[in-house]
């Protein structure tokens, strides 16, 4: 037994004996990852508002669609920013504490962003945006952290399908406000909602010690040898980085396929398809009870698979609107089953490391995911839809083959 071992273990011990007397308002633990899922799903909303408003803001701005498209790719490079500076300290503060003071800096940043009067402004300030709005991560951390080994898949899953349904449902909530309000007022109302969620949090969570203090200098050094010497996070935060990549190539192109079409959609059609994406986001709690039971490397490639079929269906959209309806509950089930696989591997390494292992994970997938905005947007603009389904599919299709690659074999999954 290793010296971190023993205080591990006390730790964990007093965590529970204050679940179960009372010291939260949520003693009964279903019902907090149930409010951890809540949270994490309406802070992740923040980062994903934009894109169904982007044809919407270029119009505001009289702008084209290359350059609203930045505004996607900044808020992605700031999450995965913020995942690199800020994800590291659960490691080494109070993870009640982070929470709640990222969700009122991205109340703040929301607020800004509702009363800016320039593109270049907003692209800056989505940057800021992605970059403080790092809650979900700490929540998904939180919640590990609470779960026994046994049903750690489980957990995870169930936190993420609420981070997952609140992405996708943010969709459907910009889409609908954003054509009867203006794109401002989605901004307006997702600060008031922070503001009461930061509240709620203080008033839910029992605080959660980190399982030792690190200096935050250390934190940071640590992450590189974190990555160069273990093989599991090598390989599932490339995978993890191009699922999320091919998933942000449609996304962020949708808005602008929608409106092309000869019916001419607006944003809140194409917000609807957000609500068609929570069906395929459901399947995460089921991905992760398959990745505590069988080999996460067959969920994963199963995963995978399933993200190539639903571009190739999507590229029969231009013929009948329905095949567009059918990919994307694929593509989300897909992409959100995969990455659910991936995170029930890496949380299975030292406990101690959790925090950075995740942030590095996270780090990876959100560059992923402005690669794969920046990649949607290249296609739309020299190739149109068929260039967009062609660059989600070849993502995907990298990632099935870094699977199985035998490079990566001593990571033994």
């Amino acid at each position: 037994m290793n010296a971190v071992e023993p205080g591990l273990q006390k730790l964990q011990k007093k965590q529970r004996v204050h679940l179960r007397t009372g010291g939260s308002a949520l003693s009964n633990r279903s019902l907090l990852v149930a409010f951890l899922g809540f949270a994490a799903g309406a802070t992740a909303a923040n980062l994903y508002y934009s894109q169904p408003l982007l044809h919407a803001i270029s119009t505001h701005f009289r702008s084209n669609a290359g350059w609203a498209s930045i505004i996607s790719v900044a808020t992605q490079l700031g999450y995965g920013s913020g995942l690199l500076v800020l994800l590291p300290l659960g490691d080494s503060v109070e993870r009640r504490t982070l929470i709640a003071g990222s969700i009122l800096g991205t109340a703040l940043m929301l607020l800004g962003t509702a009363l800016c009067t320039s593109l270049p402004f907003l692209i800056f300030l989505s940057y800021l945006l992605g970059l403080i709005c790092v809650t979900p991560q700490l929540v998904v951390t939180y919640a590990a952290g609470i779960a026994q080994p046994s049903t750690r898949g489980r957990t995870v899953g169930t936190v993420m399908s609420g981070l997952l349904i609140g992405i996708l449902f943010s969709r459907s909530v910009s889409g609908f406000i954003g054509a009867r309000a203006g794109w401002q007022a989605v901004y307006f109302m997702a600060a008031g909602c922070m503001l009461v969620l930061a509240l709620l949090s203080v008033l839910v969570l029992p605080p959660q010690q980190p399982e030792r203090r690190v200096p935050y200098r250390r934190l940071l050094c640590s992450l590189w040898p974190i990555l160069r010497r273990e093989p599991v996070v090598q390989r599932h935060a490339l995978i993890g980085a191009l699922g999320f990549g091919s998933f942000s190539v449609f996304w962020t192109t949708l808005a602008f396929y929608l409106a092309g079409r000869p019916e001419h959609f607006d944003s809140q059609i194409a917000g609807f398809f957000g609500l068609v994406g929570v069906a395929g986001a459901m399947v995460a709690p089921l991905a992760g009870r398959l990745s505590d039971r069988f080999s996460p490397r067959i969920v994963n490639g199963m995963a995978l698979g399933l993200v190539v079929v639903s571009f190739m269906v999507m590229g029969l959209a231009p013929y009948a609107l329905v095949w567009l309806v059918i990919g994307v509950f694929l593509m989300d089930a897909g992409v959100q089953a995969s990455q659910i696989s991936n995170q029930t591997r890496i949380y299975a390494l030292p406990a101690e490391l959790r925090s950075r292992i995740n942030a590095v994970y996270m780090v990876c997938y959100f560059f992923g995911g402005a690669l794969g905005s920046a990649l949607g947007s290249w296609a739309w603009a020299h190739y149109q839809w068929r260039g967009v389904c062609a660059a989600g599919v070849a993502l995907a299709a990298i990632g099935l083959s870094v699977l199985f690659s035998p490079f990566f074999r001593q990571s033994r999954i």
